[in-house]
């Protein structure tokens, strides 16, 4: 997995390197085929904002979310994303092998 960080009027922490490192590889452990992640922390005002684009293959997901707090944003992020990728896995699974299995059952 390639990370890019950015940071829009931020400057990015070692310790906040590895914060978002560590909750990005939640979503390498539901799906091993993540390509590129690219995340841009900025600050607008009071508000702390997190953007990422994650690369797969063959699609793309895109979320952001904002708090008052940097890590509260990031932890928002690795959800939406989590879930994002878990419905992807869903959507790509085999469903017709289980209908053959429920037909041969029936006769």
């Amino acid at each position: 997995m390639n990370l890019q960080m950015t940071g829009h009027h931020v400057e990015i922490s070692a310790a906040m390197r590895t914060y978002v490192t560590e909750k990005l590889t939640r979503i390498t452990r539901h799906f091993d085929q993540v390509m590129d992640v690219s995340v841009t922390l900025s600050v607008e005002k009071l508000e702390q904002k997190i953007e990422a684009t994650v690369h797969v293959s063959g699609r793309n997901f895109r979320c952001e979310s904002t708090d008052a707090d940097m890590y509260a944003a990031i932890d928002l992020l690795a959800d939406k994303l989590d879930r994002q990728i878990l419905r992807h896995k869903e959507k790509q699974s085999n469903h017709h092998n289980q209908e053959t299995i429920r037909h041969k059952a029936v006769d």
